[in-house]
């Protein structure tokens, strides 16, 4: 029978866990959020613009 105890003593992660912790960690990585928080300051400052002169972008 298996001794769990026993085998969970021997366990070592393996060095390529270790090192995308690493990288995933200490790595600013664009996400979904930051893309929908670009595209929402994006779209604010373009308000700002047509308030400023609603002019600009009639067609």
């Amino acid at each position: 029978m298996i001794n769990f105890e026993e085998e969970l003593k021997k366990f070592h992660p393996s060095l390529e866990i270790d090192e995308a912790e690493d990288v995933i960690i200490h790595h600013n990585l664009t996400d979904f959020t930051d893309i929908l928080v670009q595209m929402v300051k994006e779209h604010e400052e373009i308000l700002q613009e047509e308030d400023a002169d609603p002019d600009l972008y009639d067609e």
